[in-house]
């Protein structure tokens, strides 16, 4: 089935016009998020941290569907083996991709439920995105009349604040857009913009471009710090091409690969200083990174 899917993707990926050089950005890829590489991240234990990687929607339930036809999961999967594979290789070998089958709501608690079951430190959701059907017009591709919006383009970034560790999961998102950022891509504004209607949501970081989803299942039900990444417009005809290419995929598996490190190196500092403060304690502390993000992480109402 997972070949199948992979194959369906394949036309797209050799349609596509380019992208922007892999290389090229990772020449600098500490640029803009405020800290040097090398330095930093010796604390992070590459070998125990442990990454859930969610291949958002099914096969049954299969999401959104592309301007040239292809469903979402197609590309949800085909990008997260793709982070899959960079984590890995730079040392994350306990990294898990998740995916789930049958109806889209029990769908959901299935993820929640195997990441808490693998133990994961950290969990990331993977979606491509689409507009409300009243943004969409129609064109014709290989005799097919399908639905498309060239109006916006570019990925979001959506966080709880319904959640045990919102502020951890606010610092993952944050350093992962600027990851993003430092790669040349763009976010999408149009998530605040009143003809989005009940799909409308907060911009918290208009810097990382973080939007606030209190609702999601998988944002708000598991227990470790929970992020969703939409990685673009499939509905944007350009976009969807470079959104199929190798290319593209690479940057933002490059992107996440350097939000993780950051992220990782930092909660072990924090761990290391509560648990010298504390020795005594057999839980695992929530943790609340403040210092990788300095004055930048937004306030979270009602949270101390």
């Amino acid at each position: 089935m997972i070949a199948r899917v992979r194959a369906l993707l394949l036309p797209l990926a050799l349609a596509s016009v380019g992208g922007v050089s892999a290389t090229a950005a990772q020449e600098d890829v500490g640029a803009g998020s405020g800290q040097p590489l090398n330095a930093a991240l010796a604390a992070c234990d590459r070998v125990r941290f442990r990454v859930a990687l969610d291949v958002g929607h099914t096969v049954e339930q299969p999401g959104a569907l592309s301007a040239r036809g292809m469903p979402e999961f197609v590309f949800n999967l085909l990008l997260a083996e793709r982070i899959e594979r960079a984590l890995r290789a730079a040392g994350f070998d306990r990294t898990r991709l998740l995916v789930t089958d049958g109806a889209a709501k029990p769908s959901l608690f299935m993820r929640v439920s195997h990441a808490t079951d693998i133990e994961a430190d950290l969990f990331l959701s993977i979606h491509h995105d689409a507009v409300p059907q009243p943004l969409k017009e129609t064109w014709e591709y290989e005799g097919r009349q399908l639905e498309y919006s060239d109006r916006f383009r570019g990925h979001s970034i959506f966080v709880s604040y319904d959640h045990a560790q919102a502020r951890a999961s606010l610092a993952f998102a944050r350093l992962l857009g600027l990851a993003m950022k430092a790669r040349g891509l763009a976010y999408t504004p149009h998530y605040t913009e009143p003809f989005m209607g009940p799909r409308r949501r907060q911009l918290v970081d208009a810097e990382a471009g973080v939007y606030r989803f209190d609702a999601l299942v998988v944002l708000r039900r598991t227990r470790m710090p929970a992020v969703l990444l939409e990685g673009g417009m499939i509905v944007h005809r350009e976009e969807e091409l470079a959104l199929a290419a190798p290319e593209r995929q690479e940057l933002v598996s490059a992107a996440v690969v350097e939000a993780v490190e950051r992220y990782c190196a930092t909660e072990a500092s924090e761990l290391s200083a509560l648990r010298r403060a504390r020795p005594a304690a057999r839980t695992r502390p929530v943790v609340r990174l403040p210092a990788i993000l300095g004055s930048g992480i937004p306030v979270l109402p009602g949270r101390d």
